[in-house]
Parts: C-alpha cells; structure tokens; sequence
C-alpha cells in the first residue's frame, strides 16, 4: 500500500509539473496561429487535455467486451462534465482568492462573462438532450450520436471567429524548451506541447490506477470509487490548468479551458458513448447528470444577473459534495 501512496504523489506531481508545460506551450502555439485567447482556452487547451479522456472512453465502449467496460464510458462522459462544473470552476474561484496581488475580479468578468455565458447555454443545450436520451429506449438512437458530433464543429467554429484579445510574444513566459528564443518556431511550441500532453495522459493514468486500489482498501466501494474518485481524477490535468493559469494572473484562460473542455466531454464522449452502447443511464448517473444542470445553470443565471463572483464559483464546489451525500444515499 506504501508503493501505492508513493505513486499516486508522484503521478499527480508529474501531472503538475507537465500541465507547466502544456499551458506555456499552448500559449505559444495560440500566439503563433493568431489565435485570440478565448479560443486558445476554449479549443486549443480544452481539445489538448480532453483528447486524452476520450481515447479512453472511445476503447472502452468500441473494443470493451465485458458489460462494465462499456459503463465505464459512459460513466465517463457524466462524471467529467460533472466535475468540471463543480469542481474545477470551485479551484478557479479558491486559487483566485488565495493569490496574492491579484488584480479586480470585475476586470476578469469583463475579458471573458460574454464567452462563459454562451459557453453555459451551448453546454446545457446539449446536455439536456444527452440526459433525455439516456432515459428512452429506440432502435434508431445510435445515429443520434451523429448530431452531437455536428454540436461540437459549430461550437469550435463559434469559438474561433469571436471577437477577442490576441496574447503578444512580450506578455508571453518564455517557451521552456527553448527559453533564449524571443520567437520560438511554432514547431518548438507544438513539440513542447504535444510532448507535456503525452505525459500528462500516462501520468493521469497511473494516478487513475492507483486511487482505485486505494478505494477498497479505506473501504470504498468500487461503484463509488468509479463515480467519486475517477472523475476527478481524469479531469485533474484541466483542474491543474486552472490553478498554473489563476496564479500567472490569467484566469480568462483557466475558465475557458474548463468550459471548452465541458463542451468536449458533452459531446465526443456522449457521442461515442451513443454509438457503441444502448446509453441508458441508472439512477446514478441520472443524479450525476442533475447536479451537473444545478450548477451550470446557477453559474449561467449568476452571469446573467452580474453577480458571479470568485466567492460564488467557490461555492459550486458544494454541490459535488451534495452529489456524493446523494450517491452514498442511492446506492445503499
């Protein structure tokens, strides 16, 4: 059990130090294609640390021969989102009161409440119909995996032709493999990106690894673990994202990451999911999926009324500890 303590610290500290380099390098690669940093956040940062997850889920309903294989996906593809909604929103809101120096949190809303809020409307769109279809039951609901994957394009495209800040190589840290370049090549910035995104995903896994062998042993049920313990696990590299970004004084970049990545996990997983399995939720994921709309609906609401403040994101961070009160009460 010590070896597996041992490997779980140094997994999750290899995932921090690799997310260092993924923020520095994506900025980089935004900086090199014109891109504005909305959409550095929302598409670039969110596609990189997604990828990883929907691999995953992609083998696990394609080629998971077994029952549960396939549940894991889909358990997948509502834990994520759930996290990302309470959770990492929750990190953005604590980290930012704990730095130290840090500039007015109007000023952060100003840069980034128009893209948060549509953000909140393309997300709860689609969620709600994911949450319908997992409830029916109809021969022809595989092609409706095709749709979600048309959501995402427009989303993307939506993303890329807004209006925004684009970041200039002098606001930039220097590349870290190559930090005497003012200019870094874009293939650098893509090598050093793609790199760090390589080691954040084999790192993620030993950590997924060993918190579920650490769940049976403080008597954690396995059902539990792959509801509570794995979901923010998969999502710790956009979790980590937040917390490099918030404490660089960029948390314009840190929610929309966590947004863009939103976006991904309802779609391309869902998709996947729909595809390869009959994606019909228990009563687990149905109240994953519930917790989920509480918060993004109140972050949505709150940004409407001008009143979502860095206390207020923190305070979504609650509501996954409502979801697990109402799991552990479910699943007796």
């Amino acid at each position: 059990m010590m070896l597996t303590v041992v490997l779980l610290l140094v997994s999750a500290l290899v995932i921090y130090l690799s997310c260092e380099y993924f923020v520095n390098g994506i900025e980089w690669v935004g900086h090199r294609f014109g891109m504005t940093q909305n959409a550095v956040g929302t598409v670039l940062a969110a596609f990189g640390t997604a990828l990883p997850e929907s691999v995953v889920t992609f083998v696990a309903v394609a080629f998971g021969n077994a029952p549960d294989s396939k549940q894991i996906g889909v358990g997948a593809a509502l834990g994520g989102p759930l996290v990302l909604a309470t959770v990492a929103y929750a990190v953005v809101g604590i980290t930012f009161l704990l730095s130290k120096n840090r500039f007015p949190w109007p000023t952060v809303m100003r840069s980034v409440e128009g893209m948060l809020a549509r953000d909140q409307k393309w997300f709860m769109a689609v969620f709600v119909f994911k949450i319908a279809l997992g409830l029916v039951v109809f021969a022809y609901k595989p092609w409706l995996g095709i749709p979600f994957l048309i959501a995402y394009g427009l989303y993307v495209r939506s993303s890329m032709t807004q209006e925004g800040e684009c970041a200039v190589a002098e606001d930039l840290e220097p590349l870290k493999l190559r930090p005497r370049d003012a200019e870094p090549s874009t293939a650098w910035a893509l090598l050093q990106t793609g790199a760090a995104l390589i080691v954040i995903f084999f790192a993620s896994q030993l950590f997924v690894h060993q918190l579920e062998a650490i769940g049976p042993w403080l008597g954690i049920p396995p059902q539990l673990v792959a509801l509570l313990l794995s979901p923010v696990a998969t999502e710790l590299p956009e979790t980590l994202n937040a917390v490099i970004w918030v404490r660089q004084q960029k948390p314009d970049l840190a929610l929309a990451n966590i947004s863009g990545a939103m976006m991904i996990q309802a779609t391309i997983p869902s998709a996947l999911g729909i595809f390869f399995t009959p994606w019909l939720l228990d009563k687990s994921l149905v109240w994953a999926g519930v917790v989920t709309m509480m918060s993004i609906a109140g972050i949505y609401f709150a940004l409407r009324s001008k009143r979502l403040s860095a206390r207020g994101f923190a305070s979504f961070g609650l509501l996954y500890g409502v979801f697990a009160l109402g799991l552990l009460i479910t699943t007796r």
